[in-house]
């Protein structure tokens, strides 16, 4: 199924509705082709990362899983994860078919139109194991966050056939 192309929004306060209420999520802002970021998305000056906060590193940590029971490993995850955010595993034993699938189906879900995503927001969703969203909180939120997510919650075979959107299995 080919995306579709969203409408133009002619006021910046409805591209809140546009991407959350609506389900067009950041893909959808950015197949509009906008020359300038939504003031929304502008995090406070106060906010920004500034030189002096980057870690003098040649490259995000990797972690090998290889001897994932060692305490040095979640150790390793946890300063990863407070020093950088993110992470790279490797010997995680997932093979490069199954990491395929799993981007394909990616791939599948985000190019579904807005509203079959919208039956999956967290407002709509069937379950709390299948979330679709954009910005977190964005009620909350100082500045929206530049992204769509779809978190899956693997409970079972049976649930995950019942619940998960079909473009994912």
């Amino acid at each position: 199924m080919a995306p579709t192309v969203a409408t133009p929004i002619s006021e910046s306060s409805n591209i809140t509705d546009f991407v959350v209420t609506n389900g067009n999520g950041v893909k959808g802002l950015s197949e509009m082709g906008l020359k300038t970021l939504p003031k929304q998305y502008i995090q406070p000056v106060e906010e920004r990362i500034t030189v002096s906060n980057i870690l003098p590193q040649e490259s995000i940590p990797i972690i090998d899983m290889s001897n994932w029971d060692e305490p040095k490993v979640s150790e390793s995850i946890c300063d990863a994860a407070e020093k950088w955010g993110f992470f790279q595993i490797i010997n995680h034993g997932v093979s490069i078919e199954v990491l395929e699938n799993v981007k394909d189906a990616t791939h599948r879900f985000f190019n579904l139109p807005a509203e079959e995503k919208r039956k999956f927001s967290k407002e709509n969703s069937p379950s709390n194991s299948v979330r679709f969203g954009t910005s977190f909180s964005p009620e909350a939120e100082k500045a929206l966050e530049w992204k769509d997510y779809l978190s899956l919650f693997y409970v079972s075979e049976d649930e995950a056939s019942a619940l998960w959107p079909s473009a994912c299995k």
